[in-house]
């Protein structure tokens, strides 16, 4: 049977991508305006899709491989550790961020009115849209514990295959 690991990491890479895919499509597509917890979301994403290629690529060398993977794996619990507290948020469990809500800071008054008229607020405590109850943050944190779980299984049954070999 060949190895997990590299085809894991192609797994990984192609749901990041579909995720970021939908949030783009979502922001661009519909005008769904992401807030900077969403925002945050996105980039271990993008960190996930390139370390996931690269398990691919390495496939070869099982070691480097391996190392890629869990390192796209480490993404994903980044992404959902976001996911979890941007749903917190959304909750009123706790409070987000100083830039959930507000813009970034300006020079002077002209530029942060210029900036206000110019801007979208996106506030991080609100629902932009939910899929049978559970906001986009919802679904990126069970997409990343899936993907996080998918990664760390394939490691272990690559291992386990290695072990068996060597005997």
């Amino acid at each position: 049977m060949p190895p997990f690991v590299p085809w894991t990491g192609l797994a990984l890479a192609a749901a990041s991508a579909a995720a970021l895919g939908l949030a783009f499509t979502g922001q661009y597509g519909f005008d769904l305006q992401p807030c900077v917890l969403c925002v945050w979301q996105r980039w271990p994403h993008g960190a996930a899709i390139l370390l996931g290629l690269a398990a691919w690529a390495l496939r070869g060398r099982p070691a480097a491989a391996t190392a890629a993977l869990l390192l796209a794996v480490v993404a994903e619990l980044a992404t959902g550790g976001v996911g979890v507290f941007h749903v917190g948020v959304e909750q009123g469990w706790w409070q987000g961020t100083a830039e959930c809500g507000s813009t970034t800071a300006a020079n002077d008054l002209a530029a942060l009115k210029a900036q206000i008229m110019n801007q979208p607020i996106v506030r991080c405590d609100e629902v932009a849209f939910a899929v049978f109850g559970l906001s986009m943050a919802g679904w990126n944190v069970l997409l990343a514990a899936g993907l996080a779980g998918l990664g760390i299984g394939a490691v272990i049954e690559d291992r386990r295959q290695a072990k068996e070999d060597a005997a």
